[in-house]
């Protein structure tokens, strides 16, 4: 026994002193950033400094009183949500609808006020995941259906990041970062997760219910008779749903059987065991000895038929609206069953929208902007602007706002930094997300490590945001002195150009961060997506998805032929 014991006590060391190498090294090699991280760094180095030594202290602090671990990190990521939204009753009452649980955990947390995402779904999640801009990797467009392309392997994730420092890591419901093995969830570092591979596009608003409603034009409500190219049409039906899996286990598609069609009642199916399965980890989370990361982004609020539709009603009777108020009930159930396990104290919770409404389907959803000017897939506000809270008791300032502009690549590095697991967010590439802990810790916008966003539609930089100044970046050929710019704090709906005003002494200091920013890429050059067959490795694909993958290739193939 004795021999046994101390062997196992023989290895922890060992274990301990990889570690603590690994530590030393990602010091002597820090994280390399975007060109205006090191003109921050230049004024600034010493005060940061001494905030990372309070970080240090105040981290070192909380797990004395935690037996020793990290926090345990809950991400909630809502889709399409405008700043306003949520946590606000006041704006609540002027939309016709109320989210008493979002904005009772409001009170508890600290308003990011500044939190920028990307214009679109996916390289917002791609920007948490990996905190890099998603044109590094070629992830910065949004697709629908059957695509064949999707996150890379080498990419390496946050939840990577945590599982290394010892995390138990879970997601649930949307994920929508390919359609290839290694961009799923279970490849990416995730222990467990049961996500839909596609997103509403084909779950809400190509399903036969919807086509029946018109909500989708020309897809299957015609006579096609004349129709000679039968691939051209996408069928949501035969396109994968949800998929469920463990690391390096068998994946499966769940609840849709072969020749069963996907429509409303489906959406409603799945969405509800999004909610119920995030419930059932938590408490087996809850259970294990491990600090956990899990991560919940529901579909909801976006579905876009009247079929079927039941659960709470608002006085606004919008379509996402109504839903948003089902989720809220959900949330509501969430945020009390971590009360009823004891995890509070020990566990960050960041709540978050992805991106401005999607104001193709406004009015009818209920939702049209607010306070910012767009919506999803803009470059103004209204498109990159969202409400978005954190919550950790005793550690973060609740009731709180921090004015500071934060892109939702910080979180990468801030909740790494938060798990003790920053030593290994990788060295070898540009890492555009920055370490906000001493900001959001001691709630002071002096402590901010940005200043700066470079706003990306797909792969081509549209505005840049500098302090509360925004230009928009003006053509090939144009002079940076007459161009748009926007005092966000006096002008939020950016109707009121002050370009000469601006332009004359900002125009090149703008046009120079464009610049360095470009520079920089030469170092680190942006590459390409990962691509693939669609749906290789689901151990029960039905013969309909087969044949659309069949097509899919085919029609990839054609040019080259």
């Amino acid at each position: 026994m004795t021999g046994g014991y101390g062997m196992k006590i023989s290895g922890v060391l060992a274990l301990f002193v990889s570690l603590a190498a690994q530590a030393a090294s990602a010091q002597d090699n820090p994280i390399q950033h975007d060109a205006e991280f090191y003109i921050l760094q230049a004024q600034h180095a010493e005060q940061w400094a001494q905030d990372d030594t309070a970080v240090d202290d105040a981290l070192t602090a909380f797990r004395g009183r935690n037996n020793g671990q990290p926090p345990n990190i809950i991400s909630v990521l809502i889709d399409d949500m405008g700043f306003g939204d949520m946590g606000i009753p006041e704006l609540n009452a002027v939309r016709g609808y109320e989210t008493p649980n979002i904005n009772d955990f409001s009170d508890q947390a600290m308003r990011m006020v500044r939190m920028y995402t990307e214009p679109s779904c996916t390289p917002t999640r791609v920007a948490q995941m990996t905190g890099r801009l998603p044109v590094r990797m070629g992830m910065g467009d949004t697709t629908v259906d059957i695509a064949g392309f999707g996150l890379p392997e080498n990419e390496v994730t946050l939840a990577e990041i945590l599982k290394q420092a010892g995390y138990a890591t879970s997601h649930v419901g949307k994920w929508h970062m390919g359609d290839i093995a290694e961009s799923w969830a279970m490849n990416q570092g995730f222990d467990y997760a049961q996500h839909a591979i596609h997103q509403q596009g084909q779950l809400t608003i190509f399903n036969d219910d919807a086509i029946k409603e018109q909500v989708s034009v020309a897809i299957q409500d015609y006579d096609d008779k004349y129709t000679l190219d039968g691939w051209f049409r996408p069928d949501s039906a035969a396109m994968m749903t949800v998929i469920e899996g463990e690391t390096s286990g068998p994946i499966r598609e769940i609840r849709m059987e072969t020749g069963e069609r996907w429509n409303a009642a489906k959406y409603d199916e799945m969405n509800q065991a999004f909610q119920d399965k995030t419930m059932e980890e938590l408490e087996r989370l809850a259970g294990g000895e491990d600090p956990f990361f899990l991560q919940y982004w529901p579909m909801i609020p976006l579905d876009n038929t009247r079929a079927g539709r039941s659960g709470p009603e608002s006085v606004n009777g919008g379509l996402y609206v109504d839903k948003m108020q089902l989720l809220d009930q959900w949330l509501g159930d969430l945020f009390a069953r971590i009360e009823e396990l004891g995890l509070t104290e020990n566990t960050v919770v960041v709540v978050m929208g992805d991106n401005g409404h999607f104001t193709k389907y406004a009015p009818q959803s209920g939702f049209t902007p607010l306070i910012y000017a767009g919506g999803k897939g803009d470059t103004t506000e209204g498109g990159i602007r969202v409400d978005a809270f954190i919550r950790w008791p005793g550690m973060i300032e609740a009731d709180g706002l921090l004015n500071s502009i934060i892109h939702v690549s910080d979180l990468y590095t801030t909740l790494s930094r938060f798990a003790g697991a920053d030593q290994y967010i990788p060295r070898d590439r540009l890492v555009d997300g920055v370490d906000q802990s001493a900001a959001l810790l001691f709630a002071d916008e002096s402590k901010a490590r940005r200043d700066h966003v470079i706003v990306y539609s797909v792969n081509k930089p549209e505005a840049i945001v500098k302090d509360q100044l925004k230009l928009k970046l003006p053509g090939p050929g144009e002079s940076a002195i007459l161009a748009k710019f926007f005092d966000l704090y006096r002008d939020t709906r950016e109707e009121y150009s002050v370009s000469t005003e601006v332009g004359a002494w900002g125009g090149q200091e703008f046009a120079r961060i464009l610049g360095r920013h470009m520079a920089r890429k030469e170092k680190f050059p942006d590459t390409a997506p990962a691509y693939g067959v669609p749906y290789e490795g689901i151990e029960n694909i039905r013969p309909e998805t087969q044949q659309a993958v069949e097509a899919f290739l085919i029609k990839r193939q054609s040019p080259q032929q």
